[in-house]
């Protein structure tokens, strides 16, 4: 089926539940005739050029021979279509070739490119996050260098963190950097999982690393950050020899076929050190939180994708008798367990696109506000909101594109019609990037505590403030939502009284649950305040009972503790 990208929900949802008009001030230029463009015009490229590469780039995916990568048919020359278009320069910086805009709307547009192909949206996303690591902390030559390349897209960026004994634990990398003699290094070791870590649709890559140097101290104290790229290049930007570093293989995964996950090796590659040595793993971080709210819209995105299929398929396959009309030989879509199946596809993900755009503004807000105060309390939110976003999202993702597999019964595990690899490719969003787990164990340990408890007072206080709109409007709703925010606020409270306790890391999951049911109510909410009179008023009373109405459940889920898992000794059989 066709895809059709949802330009009109995102216009909406920036406007009237994501808060797109705070930044009026910051961002001039991003008027409402801009916004409109912009989107409208991606919409375009990701229905006319990605979309029709996703079942092509699954089927054939990308080829390792020979040392080298080639990618998927069709995606290199994509890529550099997206590129020449200015796609990948949204919210840059104009001092290096960005166009200034507000990350909301680059998030906005990064979820049509999502839809049209996750494997392809894949590359920009990990440039992008390169971009914001080396803005935060690259010296003003590495910025003058680099920068232009990345955001034009002339090059493309990695994040090279996991090694094959390393996984979500970074203070066990050996990876090694070297002083060179000569200011610079050279890096030796082994990274494994890295996306698009080597390919043909750009001129050079460049890769962010963390490393060790051999005076180093164990533990997270000992990493430092390093740039180095595929091709050598000189002061001016000029390519020269291949550098000391190459692909190894590539994996061989359940999806994302398209995306080659590389094995790295690095022999001695010439490198530099970014930032400070020993402040690898914050500065690290800059990126992956960038990459984190980038995964969550990845959720809505495939989410958005399944949906507008099994829709459709919904609305051609004739089965039964309709029990509204009577009619024999109805499309499925008139039986009521796919109907509501389908609304409550469509309901999460305007709730989890909302989140992520919240997330958005908020992280704009953070840089731009106009008093400090303001600053902070977005950064507040922008830090709490952000592990919700990546995680919650993610497993909407999956479950939704799961639910996109049971419209379509049988034919929906069979390969040709396309939903089995929305499930496919979703799959992996709730454990890259920091696992979902880790995401819940961040909001319940960290985010809970940030500014002695501000980030979590300050949101409950404003979805408070909003039932005071909902109520005469949508009573029932505002009821759910009333009743989700206080076990919100009291689970929130357990947790933060047994921060870094056996107890709290068992309630993690269940509270960022919550917390993403609740705050998803609240967008939905925010919707149907905007539109009362379409179907929005409909998607929100649907969510209320049949989502936001298990708040309580997940709340004792919170705080039963861990005294149970600690005395279960669990054996195979």
């Amino acid at each position: 089926m066709s895809f059709h990208p949802p330009a009109a929900d995102l216009i909406f949802a920036l406007r009237h539940v994501a808060g797109l008009p705070d930044l009026a001030e910051a961002f001039p230029d991003a008027d409402p005739e801009t916004v409109e463009a912009i989107l409208y015009a991606a919409s375009d490229f990701a229905r006319d050029v990605i979309a029709p590469l996703n079942r092509i780039g699954d089927q054939k995916g990308a080829v390792y021979a020979n040392g080298r990568v080639t990618a998927a048919p069709g995606y290199a020359d994509a890529y550099r279509q997206f590129a020449a278009g200015g796609w990948n320069s949204l919210a840059a910086d104009p001092a290096y070739g960005g166009q200034g805009l507000p990350k909301a709307i680059e998030i906005a547009v990064f979820e049509m490119v999502q839809s049209g192909s996750l494997a392809f949206g894949l590359c920009p996303m990990l440039t992008l996050a390169g971009i914001e690591a080396l803005q935060a902390y690259g010296s003003a030559a590495q910025k003058a260098l680099y920068l232009p390349k990345m955001i034009s897209g002339e090059w493309t960026g990695t994040m090279n963190l996991t090694e094959p004994q390393a996984g979500s634990d970074l203070a066990a990398i050996t990876t090694m950097a070297r002083p060179d003699g000569n200011g610079g290094w050279r890096l030796s070791g082994q990274k494994i999982f890295i996306t698009w870590g080597d390919h043909d649709a750009a001129d050079n890559i460049v890769h962010l690393i963390i490393a060790r140097t051999p005076d180093a101290p164990p533990g997270v104290k000992g990493i430092s950050l390093f740039l180095t790229t595929s091709v050598e290049v000189d002061g001016e930007g000029r390519l020269g020899a291949r550098n000391a570093l190459r692909p190894a293989s590539i994996e061989h995964k359940l999806g994302i076929h398209a995306s080659p996950t590389c094995v790295m090796l690095y022999e001695g590659a010439k490198a530099e050190l970014v930032g400070e040595i020993g402040q690898g793993l914050p500065q690290m971080f800059t990126m992956m939180n960038a990459a984190r709210l980038q995964v969550g819209v990845q959720g809505v995105a495939i989410a958005e994708r399944a949906y507008q299929q099994a829709l459709s398929f919904a609305r051609e396959r004739k089965q039964g008798r309709s029990v509204w009309t009577g009619q024999g030989g109805a499309a499925i879509y008139d039986h009521p367990d796919v109907r509501r199946t389908l609304a409550l596809m469509k309901a999460r993900i305007e709730a989890a696109r909302g989140l992520c755009l919240t997330t958005a503004v908020a992280a704009d807000l953070a840089r731009h506000a106009p008093s400090e105060a303001g600053r902070d309390r977005a950064r507040r939110r922008e830090e709490i909101l952000t592990p919700i976003a990546k995680a919650w999202s993610t497993d909407m993702g999956v479950s939704v594109a799961s639910a996109g597999v049971q419209v379509h019964g049988g034919m929906g595990f069979i390969e040709e019609t396309g939903a089995a690899q929305h499930y496919r490719d979703a799959r992996i969003l709730p454990i890259y990037e920091g696992t979902n787990g880790i995401q819940a164990s961040d909001l319940a340990g960290r985010k809970l505590g940030l500014d002695g408890g501000a980030a979590l007072t300050e949101l409950v206080d404003d979805i408070r403030a909003d039932l005071a709109r909902t109520y005469p409007v949508l009573p029932g709703v505002a009821d759910r939502l009333a009743d989700g925010v206080a076990a919100m606020a009291t689970a929130g409270a357990w947790l933060s009284e047994r921060r870094g306790t056996a107890d709290a890391a068992a309630g993690a999951s269940a509270f960022l649950q919550l917390c993403g049911d609740v705050c998803g109510g609240w967008m939905l909410a925010r919707g149907a305040l905007a539109e009362p009179e379409g179907q929005r008023p409909a998607l929100a009373r649907l969510y209320a009972e049949q989502v936001l109405a298990g708040a309580s459940g997940l709340a004792a889920a919170v705080v039963q503790g861990a005294e149970d898992l600690e005395a279960l000794q669990l054996a195979s059989v």
